[in-house]
């Protein structure tokens, strides 16, 4: 696994570095874009909607260049305060990055949430990368990137086109993260080498608890949920020992993530412990609790607390 800590910063005095930020309506797969540029795993992904609430900044060094990806949660019409907090993330991302990758579905026409996009980016006078992913699934790709191209129109800027399958396409990956090189003004490196993400360790591994609750829970429940990690030691052995909450709504919300006999929860801390133990190359043991803060996805002051700020 590439260390998620930073190291040290020697860049060259011809250095290129900026921020790229990674934008799309929900479940498009811009966490798996973002992964793939960076061959780890900094974003969680699951098949659900909405798996990113908060900006993952990723970063990509060569000799020469770096990339410092920020992943933004799906755009999308917010019911609560945390979907106004997700939106917002998006809102700051644009306006502080030097570029733009704009990701849409191939399988689909665009949506009122594409619109959204599409709104946002529009104006900007940053390069813009609208990018067609799931290529491969896709049974019009060219139609369809049609359509999407016609949401920009009018836009005066710079905009590059490229279709993909971030999943499968290590290629066209490779061919898209040069061109975004391309991009960069010239700049020191904005981070050391070494590093992949500048989230801590606790964030990260708070971020693959909730990825595999999503994918083990039903219907509404997962967009109820949160995870954060209270406390994390090493042993002398260099057993992990990570100790974990899963965080909701509802009492009955509560009883559904245990399961009976405390099934549900043991196959999340299983799944999420076996992710947690190929990234890190070490055993880890996991302990996780489910705790309840009624309405916290409207609680602005249980949202800061969980990390949404």
């Amino acid at each position: 696994m590439t260390d998620l800590h930073m190291t040290s910063n020697d860049a060259p005095t011809d250095s290129h570095s900026g921020f790229v930020a990674i934008v799309g309506k929900p479940n498009v797969g811009k966490s798996t874009l973002l992964n793939a540029f960076l061959n780890t795993k900094v974003a969680p992904t699951s098949p659900r909607p909405q798996t990113t609430r908060r900006g993952v900044r990723g970063i990509h060094t060569t000799d020469t260049h770096q990339i410092v990806f920020v992943d933004t949660p799906g755009v999308h019409k917010p019911k609560d305060a945390l979907g106004k907090y997700m939106n917002q993330e998006v809102h700051a991302a644009l306006a502080d990055v030097d570029a733009i990758l704009w990701v849409v579905d191939l399988r689909h026409p665009p949506t009122d949430e594409d619109n959204m996009v599409a709104h946002q980016v529009r104006d900007l006078p940053k390069p813009l990368f609208l990018i067609g992913n799931k290529r491969d699934v896709a049974k019009y790709p060219e139609e369809a990137m049609k359509l999407y191209r016609g949401l920009l129109e009018g836009r005066s800027g710079d905009t590059t086109e490229l279709t993909l399958s971030a999943q499968n396409d290590t290629a066209a990956v490779a061919t898209l993260r040069e061109q975004v090189m391309d991009t960069l003004p010239e700049s020191p490196f904005f981070y050391p080498r070494g590093g992949a993400s500048d989230q801590t360790r606790e964030m990260w591994a708070a971020e693959i608890i909730r990825e595999e609750a999503m994918k083990k829970l039903r219907d509404e429940l997962p967009y109820a949920v949160a995870t954060r990690v209270t406390s994390w030691t090493e042993r002398e052995d260099g057993l992990q020992r990570i100790e974990g909450e899963v965080v909701v709504e509802k009492n009955a919300h509560k009883g559904m993530v245990i399961g009976s006999g405390g099934k549900q929860l043991k196959e999340i801390g299983q799944a999420a412990r076996k992710q947690l133990e190929i990234f890190l190359n070490r055993k880890v043991y996991l302990g996780l609790e489910v705790i309840v803060i009624p309405g916290w996805r409207e609680d602005e002051e249980a949202l800061r607390e969980l990390g949404y700020e």
